[in-house]
C-alpha cells in the first residue's frame, strides 16, 4: 500500500494544486513530484523502476510543453500518450519481438499455458489503448469541462483501473497453474 500511494504521489499532488491554483500550476507540481520521487528513490538507494522513469519523461515532455506554451492540450494529452505507450509495448512485445512482457513480469509468480499469458498480455495492451480513448473523449469531445477533465483522470482511470484489475484476478484464478515445491527429499 505504501509503494501504491508512492507511485501515485505526483498525481495526488497534480489533484491538490488543480483544486487550488488550476492546470499550469497544477502541471508544474506534477512534474516537480516525478522529479522528487526519482531523487528520493536515488538518494534512499530504493531501485528506480523503468515505469518512474517512463512517467517522468511523458510529464517533463507533456507537462514543459504545456508550461512553455501555455496550453493545456498537452497536459490533457498526457495520460493518453502514457497509457498507447504501454499497450504498444505489451503488443510489440508480443507480436514483433514474441516476447510476453507481463509474463516476464509476473513469470515468477504466476505459472500459466503461453495461449493464457497471450490473452493476458493483449487484455492489458488493450485496455491501456481503451483508456487512452476514454481519457481524449474527457477531455476534448466538448461535453466536460476541465475540472470533470481533472477528477476523471484521477478518479475517473483509477476506477477503470482498479475494476480491470479485479476482472483479471478473476480471470488469471481461472487460468492459474498451481505452484509445485520441490523440497529436495522428494522422489
Amino acid at each position: 500500500m505504501k509503494k501504491f500511494l508512492f507511485d501515485l504521489f505526483p498525481l495526488i499532488l497534480f489533484f491538490v494544486a488543480y483544486k487550488i491554483s488550476g492546470i499550469y500550476a497544477a502541471t508544474a507540481v506534477a512534474m516537480a513530484a516525478g522529479i522528487a520521487q526519482i531523487i528520493w528513490l536515488k538518494l534512499s538507494r530504493k531501485p528506480i523502476e523503468g515505469m518512474h522513469w517512463i512517467n517522468l519523461g511523458v510529464i517533463v515532455i507533456f507537462g514543459g510543453a504545456t508550461l512553455w506554451l501555455k496550453d493545456d492540450t498537452f497536459i490533457k494529452w498526457k495520460p493518453t500518450a502514457l497509457y498507447w505507450l504501454f499497450g504498444s509495448a505489451l503488443l510489440v512485445s508480443q507480436f514483433a519481438l514474441k516476447r510476453n512482457l507481463m509474463q516476464k513480469l509476473l513469470g515468477e509468480k504466476v505459472i500459466m499455458s503461453p495461449h493464457a499469458w497471450s490473452k493476458m498480455n493483449i487484455s492489458w495492451a488493450v485496455f491501456f489503448i481503451c483508456a487512452g480513448i476514454a481519457n481524449l473523449f474527457v477531455a476534448f469531445s466538448g461535453h466536460f469541462t476541465e475540472e470533470q477533465w481533472v477528477n476523471f483522470k484521477v478518479f475517473g482511470l483509477m476506477g477503470l483501473l482498479v475494476v480491470f484489475v479485479i476482472v483479471q484476478s478473476i480471470w488469471l484464478g481461472k487460468h492459474m497453474q498451481p505452484v509445485t515445491e520441490n523440497k529436495g527429499d522428494e522422489p
